[in-house]
């Protein structure tokens, strides 16, 4: 690290619960201090709230398929149905260990779509992902611009398995102001050897460092990360997309 650079994480204290047509700017803004440059990071879970991504299983229908993989997986079918609609493809069903790893309509792959029930106050609601979490984290830096007349960057984090290692960790489904990778491709280390495929993903790491702060009982959805400004644009930059692995750069589709 250069002499002098430091990063603080701090957690936004303050924040109500969650309901539909919850507006962040102002609320954050009146939380914490926020300048240009800064991250701010935003759990999945209340940015699902407060677009009302919320379903209630009573309300579901399952369908022949979601019965089916319902009973293979031990699953309830109900969250079945709502997992195939929420995707483009299964990756794995594992009736075994009671797997469900699929592609969502994002491209994301991960467990049951991304829906969970954690954190949700009526029994039998699950939330879904953001329709488009790039799209969220744009308006929500839109809204921090009008109420605190500065520009940070916004990253909306989720918590994902790793198909290598054991535990989640948190990385970035959504974001504006940073882009996803830092590309260190073509400079040279520090014996002069050129890089030939380093590209850092530094919106993960900066959604993973802001998740050290809370936990699943904190309370507190939201962090602010200072002292990577020199990631930060003015313009939203090119979204989560631009992080996800083609099919035909994917060796294991």
């Amino acid at each position: 690290m250069e002499q002098g650079r430091e990063i603080t994480v701090t957690a936004v204290p303050g924040l109500p619960e969650i309901v539909p047509g919850f507006e962040f700017g102002a609320a954050l803004a009146g939380s914490v201090d926020i300048a240009d440059g800064d991250v701010i990071v935003i759990s999945q879970k209340v940015v699902s709230k407060a677009e009302n991504r919320l379903v209630d299983l009573s309300a579901v229908e399952p369908g022949a398929v979601a019965q089916k993989m319902g009973a293979e997986l031990d699953h309830d079918p109900r969250l079945v149905e709502l997992i195939l609609r929420e995707s483009r493809r299964i990756v794995r069903a594992d009736p075994e260990r009671g797997i469900l790893i699929t592609e969502t309509r994002h491209g994301f792959v991960c467990a049951n779509a991304g829906i969970d029930a954690s954190n949700l106050r009526h029994p039998g609601t699950v939330a879904l992902l953001p329709e488009d979490p790039d799209g969220s984290a744009r308006r929500i830096r839109a809204e921090i611009t009008a109420a605190a007349g500065t520009r940070p960057a916004v990253i909306i984090s989720d918590s994902f398995g790793r198909a290598w290692r054991l535990g989640q960790v948190e990385v970035a489904i959504g974001m504006a102001g940073i882009g996803p990778l830092d590309d260190w491709r073509g400079r040279t280390d520090r014996a002069g050897t050129v890089l030939e495929a380093t590209s850092i993903g530094i919106a993960d790491e900066i959604a993973a460092a802001a998740d050290l702060i809370r936990d699943k009982t904190s309370g507190t959805p939201a962090a602010l990360v200072r002292g990577l400004g020199r990631y930060v644009g003015a313009d939203d930059g090119p979204g989560c997309g631009a992080q996800i692995r083609s099919g035909s750069e994917d060796l294991f589709r």
